[in-house]
Parts: C-alpha cells; structure tokens; sequence
C-alpha cells in the first residue's frame, strides 16, 4: 500500500456537501417533489451545473433551466425550508467518519470551508456525532465576500490556522472547490461526487474515486492503518433480489459467470455507496451460501449507461440460476473501479480480485458475517459453501 510522496502537508480543509455528506441524494429528492407543482420533472441534469455552487447560484441555475415562472427570490424562500426539513436525513458519505476521526487521533488539524450558509453546516453536522468538536476552524459562505470557486474561504482559513496555503490539503468534490482550492496556492485532491466526471478535474493534484481511496501518507500525514491483506473492513449493507439476465458478457467475454441483480428500487443505496470491486457473502434461495466478489459502477471498460451490480459467487455451478432470490452482505471494499488496454488485463484484475475475496473471506473479521441473518432465506435442504 505505499505510495510515493507527493508534498508534506500539515492541515487538510474539507468540504462538507458531496464531500462528507450524500447531499446530492437529498436535494434531488427535494427537487423532484417540488418541481411537479409547477409540471417540470427533475432528471438529475442539472446536477453537474449545481455542485459546489453557492446556494444562490444554484437556485438561479434551477429556475433559468427549468423556466420556473417565479423570481430567484420566491424560489428561495419556497424551497428553503424543504431543504430545512431534511438535513437531518444526509447520510456521511462511506469513508467520511472514518477520515474525521482518523485525522483527529493523529492531532491533525481539521478545517470546514463549505459554500453552504454557516446556519446551513451547522445544522447538518450537528446530526453526526464528534463531527463539530473535530474542526479547528468552520467557514460559511456566507462569511466570505465571494464563495468558491473564488481561493478567499481557504485563505481565510489557511489564516485563521496561521498555516502557510501551500501546507494546507484541501479534499473537494466540486469543480469550484478544486478550482478555488488551487488558485489558493493548496494542494488538492478531488473525489468527484458526478458520475464519470473525472476527466473534467484536471487541475486537482490527484483524483480518487472515493474517500475509501484516499491515502494520507502522499501528502505527508499518517497513514490509514485499518486495510487487511489488500481489503478494508466496511460497515456491512445488504442487497437481493432475483437473478436477472445481464449484459450477457459475463460468461461469453470474460469467462466470468456474474449473478446480475436488478437495480429497480435500489437507486438510493446504490447512490450511497461508491462505484467499486466489494466482496462478501451470497445467500442463494435454494441452493446456500457462498463467497463472492462484486464490482458496482459503470464498468469503465465496457461503459455502461448505467450503475450497475454485478456478483460472481465464487463456486462452480452446473446450471443457470435466474429467478432465484439472491441476498447479498456486502463486508469489505477491495479497490475503485478502473478501466483497462485490454480485455486480457481486465479478465486477469479480476480474478486477481477473487483471489483477494476468497482469502480475505476466511479471517474471522469477515467469516463472521456468513452467519448474517439477512442471508438465511430457506434453502430447502442445500448445503453451505465455502
């Protein structure tokens, strides 16, 4: 797991929506109930044109794009207190506590510069426990004269720590941040919270799929010591649902016979977690359980239109199993989606990647979890498998 120093850093700005919080989640949900008053259907195309906007910017955006027969003012002031009402709803986005309490167990100072109204971040990290107390320093945009992507809310900040910006690691989702996080002087590493958005942040000092990816010890600061034998420990989550048909390349391609799960009605928890190779344990209706390993995303290879879910459980089976109810817990995170040259080398990643799962599956840590209740649907008599 080591990697080559880039710059000794001795402080890290973090933004909050998008970065630390699933925001995105909540304001489409928001936006979507709203906007069918006035016969508009939110589609998530504007989201790229809003992240890391100032709320008010953001609000002008909605109302020009979707003709909104109101002024930016009547838009704000409706839609305000529908945001209000749940920000306590905005999950952290997987691996933000585990970064916050890493940095703060090393002493390392911890600075919020968000676009969001000072009253706004207040009340959302209020609902998530240590979060307040872990930050030397909280800016609003509201307390600077222009927000990102202009540098003045991370200089501020680089001021008020009496830290040179060029010590300072600033962690952002947004274009703006990354651009106002530059033109600082900072270092910055983006984690794009837009889909397949990554090519667009060239400026960033290095982009990373999510914060399960981010390895402090590039930028001089302690490492993450919780990564086992090439995979990390996840808090567990769930998934089922029949086998579907997929894309049919699985077997043909790759040789590597999937189990596809429908995402119908699973776009929330998809949008929860990061695209990504994962592994676990797989309950089958009537056959048992098994080991697996997953890659969740767009598979840049083949590059889907859509997220995906794609299992391969690890044991050989002499026949299709489509129609059966398969229940997923998924326990550890191997690595970010990539692309590859060649079908040679992906087909050789991921059995690379099964051969992680497989040992990883048998410690303790993660063999517990095969006794998941979630897993146990009846198995009309069929045995476990290891």
């Amino acid at each position: 797991m080591a990697s080559s120093l880039k710059k000794l850093v001795s402080c890290a700005i973090l933004d909050l929506d998008g970065t630390l919080l699933n925001t995105d989640g909540i304001v489409s949900e928001v936006l979507k109930g709203y906007l069918v008053k006035y016969g508009k259907q939110w589609d998530g195309r504007e989201v790229h044109s809003i992240v890391g906007k100032t709320p008010r910017d953001a609000a002008a955006v909605i109302v020009e794009d979707y003709g909104l027969p109101l002024s930016l003012d009547e838009f704000v002031s409706e839609i305000t207190p529908m945001f209000s009402d749940q920000w306590f709803n905005i999950k952290a986005l997987p691996g933000a506590n585990r970064l916050i309490n890493h940095l703060k167990g090393h002493n390392v100072r911890m600075a919020l510069a968000s676009n969001s109204l000072r009253e706004n971040i207040e009340t959302k990290i209020a609902y998530h426990t240590g979060w307040k107390e872990s930050f030397s320093i909280i800016i609003g945009g509201d307390e600077v004269t222009a927000g990102k992507p202009s540098p003045e809310i991370f200089l501020e900040v680089a001021k008020k720590l009496n830290v040179d910006p060029s010590k300072c690691l600033v962690i952002e989702d947004s274009i703006p941040g990354v651009t106002a996080g530059k033109a600082a002087g900072m270092e910055v590493v983006a984690v794009p919270s837009v889909p397949k958005q990554s090519h667009l942040y060239t400026s960033a000092d290095e982009v990373i799929n999510s914060l399960l990816d981010l390895r402090p010890e590039k930028w001089g600061l302690p490492p993450f010591e919780d990564w086992i034998d090439s995979t990390l420990p996840i808090e567990p989550w769930h998934i089922g649902g029949p086998v579907s048909k997929g894309f049919g390349r699985g077997s043909k391609v790759l040789g590597i016979p999937t189990a596809n799960l429908s995402t119908d009605g699973y776009s929330t928890v998809l949008s929860e977690h990061p695209s990504g190779v994962y592994f676990g344990w797989a309950g089958l209706s009537t056959r048992g359980i098994y080991k697996f390993v997953m890659s969740i995303g767009w598979n840049p290879y083949f590059n889907n239109a859509e997220k995906t879910i794609e299992p391969w459980l690890l044991h050989d089976f002499d026949e299709d199993f489509y129609g059966e109810e398969l229940r997923l817990a998924i326990v550890g995170y191997i690595r970010p989606e990539a692309n590859f040259e060649s079908l040679e080398s992906l087909i050789e990643k991921i059995h690379e990647d099964r051969q992680i799962a497989e040992t990883a599956l048998e410690r303790p840590l993660y063999f517990q979890y095969r006794e998941d209740p979630y897993l146990k649907i009846s198995f009309h008599g069929a045995n476990s498998h290891l």
